[in-house]
């Protein structure tokens, strides 16, 4: 099986700017340059680390029916969500921001404070609840709480 290219962005801009038809750009097979599901990519990370989805959601702190769903691919996560399952899957700041990426989310910004403290909590592989705690202590909205999920 062939392996699919790594392309980065400043590489795929480069190749869009070349391109003289959009048309051609657009009907050639580009899925190595473009982001895989958000089903496929937290499955596929979760193969890799050799734990089934059901212990990323329990450290996720997620309803297990929901996080099933998310991983089915059924339901698409919020970014709230989606930081809950960075915790779960115990990320750093760099793949937690993929994985923001790929969902489609705004990326985590340390000019934000609540982004801050979460920044901050995954570096230093907070877990879930610890992250609520710090964030509580500092009058932050709680990842999954009502209201404050910035799309």
């Amino acid at each position: 099986m062939e392996k699919k290219r790594e392309v980065d962005t400043d590489e795929l801009l480069r190749l869009l700017f070349m391109e003289s038809s959009l048309d051609n750009f657009m009907t050639r097979d580009n899925s190595d340059i473009l982001f895989p599901s958000f089903p496929d990519y937290i499955n596929s990370l979760s193969d890799k680390r050799g734990e089934p989805p059901a212990k990323i959601i329990s450290r996720a702190n997620l309803d297990k029916s929901y996080g099933h769903q998310i991983f089915r691919g059924i339901r698409h996560p919020s970014r709230d969500t989606v930081l809950q399952l960075a915790f779960g899957f115990e990320l750093d700041f760099a793949t937690t921001q993929t994985l923001l990426k790929i969902a489609r989310h705004t990326l985590l910004h340390p000019r934000v404070k609540r982004d801050m403290v979460i920044i901050f909590c995954l570096q230093h592989h907070y877990s879930i609840v610890e992250t609520q705690i710090a964030l509580d202590e500092y009058d932050l909205p709680l990842l999954g709480g009502k209201g404050n999920d910035r799309q």
